[in-house]
């Protein structure tokens, strides 16, 4: 079972606020598209809206987070009047996609992003801006799943032949725990040494054996 990045009901309006965000930068302010991205994934906003806050995904504008992000990351105040537009345009739909596809998989913008460039995502607008969102869920889990590599833990789970939900029963592990270490939404390293043990003990292999190693 899918565990989404946060509740359902704020969905439409996170994918609403991030596509107009991205619109606004790009076709307002100027702003290259790949010079956006490199602002949202390192601004608190983009963490802030992973975790499903409110506050941001539901009490801010497309236009206010575009503001926060160009004035923490970079100490400027923007406030360009917004163009008047009477279709989405291809940085609008990004930024909508990739709202989706977040709350969808629960992976972190940063991470979205290094698998998924901006001129990737401009790319796949013309065959896929009125498809079903969910042919743009599989490209992305594609892409994004080639580019990081499997941790040991899915590795070894896999190979085992167990499930998600079943290690979670077995090993006394929370499944969003699992979930987000095979992620790489938390470091398994920093896990506890009572969880690693547990994880360990059910597959057979050696603590160890789970830990990631630096590259």
């Amino acid at each position: 079972m899918m565990i989404h990045a946060y509740r359902e009901t704020y969905l439409n309006s996170a994918q609403s606020v991030l596509g107009d965000a991205f619109d606004y930068a790009v076709n307002t302010c100027k702003i290259s598209g790949n010079d956006f991205v490199q602002l949202f994934v390192s601004s608190s906003v983009s963490r802030r809206m992973e975790n499903g806050e409110p506050a941001v995904i539901a009490g801010k504008s497309g236009i206010e987070i575009a503001w926060e992000v160009i004035f923490e990351t970079t100490g400027r105040r923007i406030e360009s009047d917004p163009k008047e537009r009477f279709e989405r345009s291809v940085e609008y739909w990004i930024g909508w996609a990739v709202a989706y596809y977040q709350w969808y998989s629960s992976r972190r913008y940063s991470d979205i992003f290094k698998a998924l460039s901006f001129d990737d995502l401009q790319k796949m607008y013309h065959t896929l801006h009125e498809a079903d969102i969910t042919k743009f869920v599989d490209i992305a889990e594609e892409r994004t799943r080639g580019y990081f590599k499997d941790t040991n833990l899915k590795r070894i789970r896999t190979a085992y032949g167990c499930s998600q939900a079943e290690l979670s029963r077995r090993a006394g592990v929370s499944l969003r725990s699992i979930q987000m270490y095979e992620q790489r939404r938390k470091d398994i390293n920093k896990a506890s040494a009572e969880t690693l043990y547990s994880l360990s003990k059910v597959m057979g292999c050696t603590i160890e054996d789970l830990i990631e190693k630096s590259k």
